[in-house]
């Protein structure tokens, strides 16, 4: 059940520049981010998703039995529906973040690198008599993606989660190499990461933290279903939902664009009247370059901060917009 870790052949393409950190072996970019984000935007290209985790349950219960497990109603999946969904820690944390669909015969889901392994291994501990079996295909599958509007055809066989966003095609690893030179332009991995900041979206790790629970990032829209049956964590998702208000809320962050120096993840918010050595209020969780906005950022910061309040995010001014209202 253990996971490959390797580069991506498409490292080898002229003007690649390797991503670090948790998204090593694909490319942050192959030579212009701008270029490459406006490629993605008019539907152009696709980006190489090669090191993220993929795994497959077959069975004729796996629906049924993924029902139990997850936070989203997948039991009556249609074939070819995608779909997101969570796994939740006994406390209601967010443990695991699945992009799934189902083909008719087996579920396909793609995961954060470095996830798998254990999501794997909570999965087959949950087996009990159900007639399912659990593959990490990592080795075998690649997942790449294909932007909202892309005429580049989908490979015969392959498994597609197709969502307003574009689609994720599940390829053999062997055949990674002959999809990029037919559906190029390549696009590297920053360029989709500034339009998912764009578009608000949350990402495993990065919005989330230990603490985190569904609510604060916006989760319970795209991957919560609110009216299904018990699951681990579900009283916690049910009583916030029901009588409180998470901790902390999500925001959109416009940054100075006066500034060169992008504040990283887990930089400090505060608040801009208080100044740099304030009291802190929160930490940026994703910053991009965008290439009409300029620079811009999420940030997780505590509920009871106000909408309309400027902040600081390290020393850079940043205005913020409601994602998850407090």
């Amino acid at each position: 059940m253990k996971t490959t870790e390797s580069q991506s052949p498409l490292l080898t393409l002229p003007g690649a520049v390797a991503a670090e950190g948790v998204d090593a072996g694909v490319a942050a970019h192959y030579g212009d981010l701008f270029r490459e984000q406006r490629a993605l935007t008019d539907g152009r290209g696709f980006v190489d998703l090669s090191h993220r985790g993929v795994l497959t349950v077959e069975g004729p219960e796996r629906l049924t039995w993924l029902h139990l497990l997850l936070t989203q109603h997948v039991s009556e999946l249609p074939a070819g529906q995608a779909t997101e969904a969570l796994v939740l820690s006994a406390n209601g944390h967010v443990e695991h973040h699945l992009s799934l669909v189902d083909d008719g015969t087996t579920t396909w889901l793609h995961v954060e690198p470095g996830t798998c392994e254990a999501l794997a291994g909570y999965l087959e501990s949950m087996k009990f008599f159900y007639r399912v079996e659990v593959v990490d295909r990592t080795a075998e599958y690649a997942v790449v993606h294909l932007p909202a509007g892309s005429i580049t055809p989908t490979p015969e066989g392959a498994a597609v989660r197709e969502t307003p966003d574009g689609r994720d095609v599940f390829l053999p690893r062997t055949d990674l190499a002959a999809f990029a030179e037919a559906a190029g332009p390549a696009i590297g991995l920053l360029a989709l990461e500034a339009l998912r900041v764009e578009a608000q979206r949350p990402r495993l790790g990065f919005e989330t933290d230990h603490r985190a629970i569904p609510h604060e990032v916006g989760w319970l829209a795209s991957a919560v279903h609110l009216d299904k049956g018990c699951y681990r964590g579900q009283e916690t998702v049910a009583r916030v939902h029901n009588l409180g208000k998470p901790p902390r809320r999500l925001v959109f962050l416009h940054l100075d664009g006066s500034e060169v120096h992008l504040p990283p993840h887990g930089a400090p918010l505060r608040l801009a009247t208080d100044g740099p050595d304030s009291r802190v209020l929160g930490f940026v969780t994703t910053s991009a370059r965008h290439h009409e906005l300029g620079p811009i950022a999420l940030g997780l910061i505590k509920r009871n901060v106000p909408v309309d309040a400027p902040l600081l995010a390290e020393e850079t001014a940043a205005a913020q917009e409601v994602v998850v209202a407090p």
